[in-house]
């Protein structure tokens, strides 16, 4: 990817990961990887690490709101990433602030279980997550837990999956990346929903487990379009580069997790 000065600048409202794996730390690194300049709004701190999730702590939300303020107040933001948010008010603010301050484009990861199994979302904040912040977004980016979780039925299916997508789009998202990784099978295939239709991806499954895989590549998302990329390309480059991350990545502690090398 050629270097631009000054480069894009790309924000990135989510949850904190004590471990390096997940989160903003991903967020942080795959900006920095794909030469775009990384800003940060702390939702919530985790005690985390590559075994799992002992504590989240929700930041108070007079300082989420001051530090989305502090950096839309100085910088051109190219693009908005959201992840782990925690519960139904600090999603309401959020939204109400992204509403306010229209960002070019905003990618969301309805971030709710961690890979561990801890749960990083109340379950009355899927509602205001439903209502309030995906109807902004124009990539939304959940895996088939959280498809399900979102529409409340199981997809089992490639009907259902397909199906899923055109009812995920309905929930306002302009554009929805529907993750397979929980999927069974040697492959992986996401599929990609827009006004045009629907594109599948589909990568070899790696016989590892990642931490962060979700975080990175909707970081990955934000950054192909803070740098100019098109939704649809956006997609397609960040997939292959979350497929190369995985492939080439190590595991830092004593847990399973495999950390990606961004």
């Amino acid at each position: 990817m050629a270097t631009q000065y000054p480069p894009p600048i790309a924000l990135t409202i989510a949850g904190s990961d004590s471990g390096g794996g997940a989160g903003i730390q991903a967020d942080l690194k795959t900006f920095h990887a794909h030469h775009v300049h990384g800003l940060s709004v702390i939702a919530a701190i985790t005690s985390q690490n590559t075994q799992g999730v002992s504590a989240v702590h929700p930041v108070p939300l007079g300082h989420i709101r001051s530090q989305i303020k502090a950096v839309f107040d100085d910088f051109p933001i190219a693009a908005v990433k959201t992840g782990m948010l925690g519960n139904a008010k600090t999603v309401r603010l959020v939204a109400r602030e992204l509403r306010k301050r229209k960002p070019a484009w905003l990618v969301v990861d309805p971030v709710m279980i961690s890979t561990s199994g801890s749960r990083l979302l109340d379950e009355d904040a899927v509602e205001a997550m439903v209502n309030e912040l995906i109807p902004l977004a124009d990539v939304l980016t959940p895996n088939l837990p959280e498809a399900e979780t979102l529409l409340d039925y199981p997809l089992r299916t490639a009907k259902q999956l397909t199906d899923a997508g055109e009812a995920l789009l309905a929930l306002g998202a302009a554009s929805v990346l529907l993750k397979g990784g929980h999927a069974r099978g040697r492959e992986i295939v996401d599929r990609y929903f827009d006004d045009r239709g629907i594109v599948e991806i589909r990568h070899a499954r790696l016989p590892r487990e990642g931490h962060g895989t979700g975080c990175t590549l909707a970081s990955a998302i934000a950054s192909e379009l803070a740098c100019g990329h098109t939704p649809r390309s956006a997609v397609r480059r960040a997939t292959a580069y979350v497929h190369r991350a995985l492939k080439n990545s190590y595991q830092p502690g004593g847990g399973a997790s495999h950390v990606l090398r961004h």
